[in-house]
């Protein structure tokens, strides 16, 4: 590859790595106008741009006849995975494994195991970090484990594995699979977390016993739901949760935040498909305003976070709703069911906050961490002064390591509930 050829696959390297990076509503935040990658000024564009560092989804994902004669946890497939970016050395092991709905359905989901370069410790095989993701999109292909860079390497994903982590990246079923994807599902999103444990150990013997959760935006909401599920389950060998920017969102949400998803109303329309996924009695019609449920079934079917931003450019959130959709009792479950910080939750949670985040507002954060405090939960509290939504991930990185290995040195836990 000559220099200018450089220049340029170093620039749509850039521009793709920021599709992939893309979490719940904020994609870019922070950049002045020189740093921002261009957009794709059209449909076509934007999905031969999100093609350019995809992975095909393949028969590997389809539900086998075998899911119905297994158990949740049960490894259904796996395959060695050479095509991803990942540091020297370590290695990756695509999965397939029972998993439950919110519901309690039995569905197929996927997630790639990485082991980090070097020897498989002597005793107690590699730690383990189950990392729940942002936002990538509703259709198949969004899947984190059908991105050469697994959405997050750019983001801070691969310092886990520098820091001795073996890392299990969870794809989220209906991303990937083919069951409709649970889009911001505290519960579903948990149960793919806590299934991925056993399958991981099953497709790769050298991980350990002992792991705890890290998740940013969607998937800092689905740290949330694991420290729940795990107060029922009690999983002796669950350590933790670190919720990064946690889309703890709430039904007053929009008239609180009306800047929230300016320019970027799509993420309604994701919405409106996640509480359908979830309960199929709700229509998205009946919160889609026209304007909102214009592109509606292209961007639930394919295309990730490019495609949609250009098919509902310069549409912003408030016109995308109708006036009382926040009222319609199907929204008002799903926003019940998925509350954080009510029920009691296994173990101490590290809660992760930007004082400069728009997408998830600090003062969001701060409201369920302080009614996680005031429910006697074990809270440890951080906010980084000036960082927006992504930066929030990527420059906490250091400190989730931290508290991580803390976590399995056994350390004493901290807590700074007092100070909320």
């Amino acid at each position: 590859m000559n220099s200018r050829s450089s220049r340029v696959g170093a620039r749509l390297a850039q521009v793709v790595l920021v599709a992939t990076s893309w979490a719940l509503f904020g994609v870019g935040q922070g950049m002045s106008a020189e740093e921002e990658p261009p957009l794709p000024k059209s449909p076509d564009e934007a999905l031969r741009l999100e093609a350019s560092m995809a992975l095909p989804i393949t028969s590997f994902y389809d539900t086998p006849k075998t899911l119905r004669t297994s158990r949740p946890g049960s490894l259904l497939r796996r395959e060695a995975a050479t095509e991803y970016s990942l540091p020297t050395g370590a290695t990756a092991m695509r999965i397939l494994y029972h998993s439950k709905d919110a519901a309690g359905g039995d569905v197929a989901a996927s997630a790639v195991v990485l082991a980090p370069e070097g020897k498989t410790p002597a005793t107690g095989g590699w730690p383990v970090i189950v990392f729940a993701h942002g936002t990538s999109g509703v259709a198949r292909e969004c899947a984190p484990s059908a991105m050469r860079d697994l959405q997050y390497g750019s983001m801070g994903l691969f310092g886990f594995l520098k820091a001795g982590f073996a890392v299990i990246v969870l794809d989220y079923h209906g991303l990937g699979t083919q069951s409709p994807h649970q889009y911001i599902n505290k519960v579903a999103q948990a149960h793919d977390a806590i299934y991925a444990v056993p399958a991981a150990r099953e497709a790769v013997p050298a991980l350990g016993p002992r792991w705890v959760i890290d998740g940013h935006s969607q998937g800092g909401l689905a740290a949330w739901g694991v420290a729940e599920e795990e107060a029922e389950l009690k999983d002796p060998n669950y350590l933790g949760a670190v919720a990064v920017a946690a889309a703890t969102l709430h039904d007053g949400w929009l008239a609180a935040h009306p800047d929230s998803t300016k320019d970027s109303g799509f993420y309604l329309a994701w919405l409106a498909y996640g509480i359908h996924a979830g309960f199929p009695q709700f229509q998205p019609s009946e919160m889609l305003t026209p304007a909102g449920a214009a592109h509606y079934n292209e961007i639930v079917t394919r295309g990730c976070w490019f495609y949609a931003d250009v098919l509902y450019r310069g549409i912003d959130a408030p016109d995308m709703v109708t006036p009382n959709w926040s009222r319609n009792v199907w929204v008002q479950k799903f926003f019940a069911e998925n509350r954080a910080g009510v029920r009691p939750i296994q173990g101490p949670l590290f809660a992760i906050a930007g004082e400069s985040d728009t997408a998830v507002p600090l003062d969001a954060v701060h409201d369920v961490v302080g009614r996680a405090c005031r429910n006697k939960q074990q809270i440890y509290f951080r906010s980084y002064p000036g960082l927006d939504h992504d930066r929030t991930m990527t420059e906490s990185v250091a400190a989730q390591i931290g508290w991580i290995t803390d976590r399995f040195a056994g350390r004493s836990v901290p807590s700074n509930c007092s100070d909320d």
